[in-house]
């Protein structure tokens, strides 16, 4: 006798996606035979039996197992158990490897946050930008200390976040962990709270608390939590799309309020003096041999008259550059070289290679320039010339300019003789901590309002909000 039967694993989805419905042909005329032997070396013991007029046949390494099998099948012959006529097998043993199927897809749908990180890391690497990449690994070992649980002999929290940030890299997948991360790397691998204890509104807190506060309890900048936040949503989305969660745990939770971000400190806003005096500054700082300053004088010049990022002034080519003897002239930005390190970037080089910040990868963004920066870069490429690939600046070897080369600079100028804006000289520096901080300058140095002449914002590329903030200060 034979009848369909149709089958569905057990715990599968049906609300959504319809799930797979597989139809056995089940029979019991069935007539199992005596054990063989064939010419094999490996497994020369074969059993056969007949299912519904179908042979179906299975090798032995000894006859011990193949008579062990035989008397299986017997017994579901004689309790009268249906076979499926594909497969030759009692119904018993299909359902019991469906419900472990379930059961193993099951547990997979509930991933440890270890894995998920791993798996979500995975999947954006390849679209996703050097810095985007690192910024993923920030948010995810911030929040995989709020998925330790309670466990009293939880690793250190420095030694989790360099943990996770090693593991999430797809490179180090066949890897063994450092020495002094294999232990936190085994501990984070067995006991990492799974995924949906993220429905917990405890955990759920405590990744939020995670996200928002630093190592040592203070909160963390606007910006960084802004960052980390968005990451963790893009690994939430993802975690949504495979069905490991029905929403976001994190909907409705929000920073704590802080004082809104007000105008600039005008400490670190240069007018036209203090420009060339820092300039000026920056001539001097290491020996004439090896002219360590003079040759990042123009560097910091694009930075202060054209609001341009490092990253845009390392790219920059000459073939980018309209300097006219006399006369404004114009810069095409077309790519940028942030610095992310090794492990974030495809070429295993410092420097990614990557289109403008928050454009399209082709666009590019004419910069005008006022004389006295084209009279600087051309002075400049007169004395350095360009490297092997036309970019205006280079270190002394030849390559891109890293930013410890210019931070040393910026450190070593000391920056003596700024006035200070209620006149007479001194050092305001400490409120001036970084190099893009001279992005800022530019405002104070945009040229005269006339018919058809260049503004601030689009010298900027009208993106920025402190230019739009000290816009409307003045």
């Amino acid at each position: 006798m034979t009848h369909r039967k149709t089958s569905a694993p057990q715990g599968a989805r049906t609300s959504e996606r319809p799930a797979e419905i597989e139809e056995l042909t089940l029979s019991t005329d069935i007539r199992i035979w005596k054990i063989s032997k064939i010419s094999s070396k490996s497994a020369p013991y074969q059993l056969r039996w007949v299912v519904a007029g179908k042979v179906c046949h299975s090798t032995f390494a000894t006859t011990a197992l193949a008579e062990s099998r035989r008397s299986d099948l017997w017994k579901a012959m004689r309790k009268g158990e249906a076979f499926d006529v594909k497969s030759g097998l009692p119904e018993s043993e299909i359902r019991q490897a469906k419900a472990a199927e379930a059961e193993k897809a099951e547990a997979k749908s509930d991933p440890a946050w270890w894995e998920f990180a791993r798996e979500f890391m995975k999947r954006r690497w390849r679209t996703a930008a050097a810095k985007t990449r690192e910024g993923f690994a920030d948010s995810l070992a911030a929040a995989a200390l709020g998925m330790l649980g309670d466990r009293p002999d939880a690793p250190e929290l420095r030694a989790v976040r360099r943990a996770v940030r090693w593991v999430v890299v797809p490179a180090h997948a066949d890897q063994e962990p450092p020495p002094d991360l294999e232990k936190v790397c085994s501990w984070l691998a067995e006991n990492s709270l799974p995924l949906s204890s993220l429905k917990r509104s405890g955990i759920a807190e405590d990744v939020h608390y995670r996200l928002a506060y630093k190592l040592d309890g203070k909160l963390a900048a606007k910006d960084t939590y802004k960052r980390r936040r968005r990451c963790f949503n893009a690994a939430m989305a993802y975690a949504i799309q495979k069905r490991y969660l029905d929403e976001s745990p994190l909907a409705g939770l929000e920073r704590p309020a802080t004082a809104a971000s007000g105008p600039i400190d005008p400490r670190i806003l240069m007018n036209a003096v203090q420009g060339r005096e820092f300039l000026t500054a920056v001539s001097y700082v290491g020996s004439v041999h090896r002219n360590r300053g003079r040759r990042l004088v123009a560097f910091f010049a694009c930075i202060l008259y054209a609001a341009m990022r490092p990253a845009e002034v390392v790219a920059l080519r000459l073939d980018d550059c309209h300097l006219p003897e006399k006369g404004w002239g114009v810069l095409t930005l077309r790519e940028t070289r942030p610095v992310s390190g090794k492990k974030w970037t495809d070429s295993g080089q410092r420097h990614d290679k990557r289109g403008l910040k928050m454009r399209d990868p082709e666009a590019h963004r004419p910069v005008p320039i006022p004389p006295i920066l084209v009279a600087m870069l051309r002075a400049h490429v007169k004395e350095f010339g360009t490297a092997a690939d036309g970019r205006v600046f280079q270190n002394e070897r030849g390559g891109l300019v890293g930013t410890s080369s210019y931070w040393r600079v910026w450190g070593g100028s000391s920056h003596p003789g700024i006035p200070a804006p209620q006149g007479g000289l001194t050092a305001r520096w400490e409120a001036v901590r970084r190099p893009g901080d001279v992005h800022h300058g530019l405002a104070p140095l945009r040229p005269p309002r006339s018919r058809g002449g260049p503004t601030c914002q689009h010298v900027a590329g009208g993106h920025r909000p402190p230019l739009r903030r000290l816009s409307r200060q003045q």
